[in-house]
């Protein structure tokens, strides 16, 4: 399993769970407009992973981290929303709250973690090093 590969696959079942849950909304407007909401955002975050682990720049990755991370962010918003207006049960809400907790834990400190490796200068490689010629320095000027 490559790096990544888990959490990649948590985001997945995330969406999937997602799709699922939002089926048994009530077909209310507000229900279907939660609905709609949720779908779109709690959906969003797998595909935006997938684009990260494929980015063309440590800055590109860092982005789409983030993005990653305002989706699950918002998808956490809208559950919050269906258990305070009781359209569901929490007890039926109650993992995939926590599921949505751990995986912005997880995106957000691995952005952290990106960005500190690309403020931080990388060590010389040992080819830098031995590639790396010295000025040859005339002993007869001073």
């Amino acid at each position: 399993m490559a790096k990544g590969d888990d959490i990649e696959e948590r985001l997945i079942d995330f969406a999937v769970r997602v799709i699922r849950m939002v089926a048994h909304l009530p077909k209310t407007q507000v229900g279907r407009h939660i609905s709609g909401q949720l779908v779109r955002s709690g959906t969003a975050p797998a595909p935006h992973y997938a684009e990260a682990r494929g980015a063309e720049s440590k800055a590109d990755f860092i982005h789409k981290l983030g993005i990653c991370l305002k989706e699950l962010n918002e998808s956490r918003i809208w559950l919050k929303m269906i258990v305070r207006t009781e359209l569901l049960p929490a007890t039926q809400l109650q993992n995939l709250l926590t599921e949505c907790d751990e995986l912005c834990r997880i995106i957000n400190r691995s952005r952290q973690t990106a960005q500190a490796n690309l403020r931080s200068p990388e060590p010389p490689t040992e080819s830098d090093e031995t590639n790396h010629i010295q000025p040859i320095s005339d002993p007869a000027k001073p």
